[in-house]
């Protein structure tokens, strides 16, 4: 200790000694920094104040990855996660209503207010809590750092600076709100962003909203998943054992979403692209690869690897929990079936699924 003292003493002069010592007693900074160590809503209202002199509109297409639950649309929405050019919705798109499934239909007439309470996803509450997680087994949750008032600020603001407001601005505030508001987001809000990229089950299978997604977005793009159905059914009935416990119940589900990924390929032709759930595991770079063509945008290695935010995250899986990568073991879950549910599905699904595979993208080997 005494070597460090007169070290002090031969670098720091006595004359300077006494103006540091000046400084730290100056009552007036020493209250200010006093002041700032307290937590209080000025703090507060200063990050508020300036997100707003700041907010970067998002007026974007939507590229809406839909299809059944349990065929990689969580995984594909994270491979996506953190690319430069896009804006990434973090979790499952839930902006319809009633259910998430619908595509929700906005009265022009109707107040902002009422919009913005129409879209609001309540899951965001519970990440701005909690913290983030996919599914609620995984324990690593992530920080959300969300501020829903500034949302609601960013989203009427928007709106107010339009002289006429057509449903796409709607959207487009919304869009502008919720990625504004994400105060954590490690993905910058530049001018270099091609589409919003998000995804929802389910959303794809009626024909009501696809043509309300193609009305609001013109140039949007649809991206469905196609999983082996002998795989998909031992997932699906593992996630949600009341749902699709009946194996044809489930089956049928199967081939609701099928059917209506060949329809929308027939109808949209060059918006719309099938993409097999079994080429996302073992060719994911050729698949992510094609996706980037699709969208307009450069590959980027960060699509290789699932992320929230840009952390590495585990999968959204019905079984055991594996590391932060894609899980190759999806491809086996046939094996968790009997001789008889198996011939079943084969019997139920063997022309629809067919049928899907000439309509997806082809990959070499």
């Amino acid at each position: 200790m005494r070597q460090i003292t007169k070290l002090t003493n031969f670098v720091i002069t006595e004359e300077n000694r006494k103006k540091i010592k000046k400084f730290l007693q100056e009552k007036s900074r020493r209250r200010r920094i006093q002041k700032a160590l307290k937590l209080n809503k000025s703090q507060l209202t200063d990050i508020y104040n300036i997100c707003l002199k700041h907010v970067s509109p998002v007026t974007l297409p939507l590229a809406l990855i839909s299809q059944v639950q349990r065929s990689g649309g969580t995984l594909l929405s994270q491979l996506f996660d953190g690319h430069p050019e896009v804006h990434a919705h973090p979790y499952e798109l839930k902006i319809g209503y009633p259910k998430k499934y619908y595509w929700p239909q906005i009265d022009l007439n109707a107040d902002p207010e009422k919009w913005f309470l129409l879209l609001f996803e309540d899951v965001i509450l519970e990440h701005v809590k909690s913290g983030y997680s996919k599914f609620k087994r995984d324990e690593i949750t992530y920080p959300f750092l969300f501020l829903p008032s500034l949302q609601y600020k960013i989203f009427t603001r928007h709106l107010e600076s339009l002289t006429e407001i057509c449903l796409r601005d709607i959207f487009d505030a919304y869009m502008t709100s919720y990625f504004n508001a994400w105060l954590n987001n490690t993905n910058s809000l530049n001018d270099n962003k091609k589409y919003v990229i998000a995804f929802t089950a389910r959303l794809s299978v009626s024909s009501e909203n696809m043509k309300a997604f193609f009305r609001i977005y013109p140039e949007g793009k649809l991206i469905s998943l196609v999983r082996d159905p002998k795989n998909w059914f031992p997932s699906a009935s593992r996630h949600r054992p009341k749902r699709y416990s009946d194996l044809e119940k489930g089956i049928n589900q199967w081939l609701e979403s099928t059917r209506a990924s060949i329809r929308n390929k027939e109808k949209y032709g060059e918006q719309v692209c099938i993409i097999r759930f079994e080429d996302l595991i073992t060719k994911t770079e050729s698949v992510m690869r094609y996706l980037s063509d699709f969208l307009g945008i450069e590959f980027n290695d960060i699509m290789l690897r699932p992320t929230f935010n840009r952390s590495p995250i585990r999968a959204n899986t019905s079984f055991e929990l594996e590391k932060e990568k894609i899980v190759v073991s999806t491809l086996y879950r046939y094996k968790t079936l009997n001789p008889e549910d198996l011939d079943i599905i084969q019997t139920m699904t063997a022309k629809d699924y067919e049928l899907v595979l000439d309509k997806s993208v082809q990959f070499n080997t």
